[in-house]
């Protein structure tokens, strides 16, 4: 009896000793632990890309019943500060691979040095989004009843048609999609400078790196949202 329980003690005290710091009390090894944050990462990606569908299938609606009003306010758009914007998030997505790369060959200096790039960068974005948000709002160029747009560009006609049909709803359209995925980019970027810290500290390594991996899966889908958005709106032909 007294064996019994002696090796039931040893077991369970070579069980705690073996136990990663990383490892939450729930699951039995690492490897679950990962499979089972890979698995709740994609289903929460599948529900962003249900809610951007929503969306985007608003946009082609609005689009096919008004091509005119559509192709004409897109027009007051800057394209410019679209195109760097998009190149901006392209680099972030690269420098975040790299990341995730470093982390799984134990480069701690390398990881950090690629996660502030990536910060910098979604930082850049949003500087330039509230670059475009602001002219827009100083020219009235919002949705609805805040409409009021009273500057005259060359080429391009405006009329006060009411919400539906008029461009008061292109803008609507333009201030939710971007608006969404621009509150998508300011929690990855705290989630970023979490994975800064926590990287500095030297929480991750090459057995353990899941939280980083399952932030960068985020970080791309950011990226490619922003790749659907920008031709959908900007260039709009």
């Amino acid at each position: 009896m007294s064996t019994t329980v002696e090796s039931q003690s040893h077991a369970h005290g070579d069980g705690h000793h073996d136990h990663p710091e990383y490892l939450q009390h729930h699951f039995d090894n690492p490897a679950q632990q990962e499979s089972a944050a890979k698995l709740g990462m994609w289903v929460f990606l599948a529900t962003e890309i249900l809610m951007f569908s929503g969306l985007f299938l608003a946009y082609f609606i609005v689009r096919s019943q008004y091509p005119e009003m559509v192709l004409s306010a897109h027009e007051q758009l800057d394209w410019k500060l679209g195109s760097v914007n998009t190149v901006v998030l392209i680099f972030s997505s690269l420098t975040m691979a790299l990341a995730v790369r470093a982390v799984q060959l134990n480069n701690r200096k390398q990881a950090s040095l690629m996660l502030i790039i990536t910060i910098l960068c979604a930082c850049a974005f949003m500087v330039i989004k509230y670059i475009e948000y602001s002219s827009k709002i100083e020219h009235g160029l919002l949705p609805g009843i805040a409409y009021a747009e009273h500057t005259i560009v060359e080429g391009t006609h405006y009329a006060q048609e009411g919400w539906w049909g008029g461009p008061q709803l292109f803008f609507g359209i333009y201030f939710m999609m971007t608006g969404l995925h621009g509150l998508h980019v300011v929690i990855g970027i705290g989630l970023l400078v979490w994975l800064l810290v926590k990287n500095n500290r030297g929480r991750f390594s090459s057995e353990y790196f899941t939280p980083v991996e399952n932030v960068g899966l985020y970080w791309h889908l950011v990226d490619l949202i922003w790749i659907f958005l920008f031709p959908l709106l900007y260039l709009v032909k």
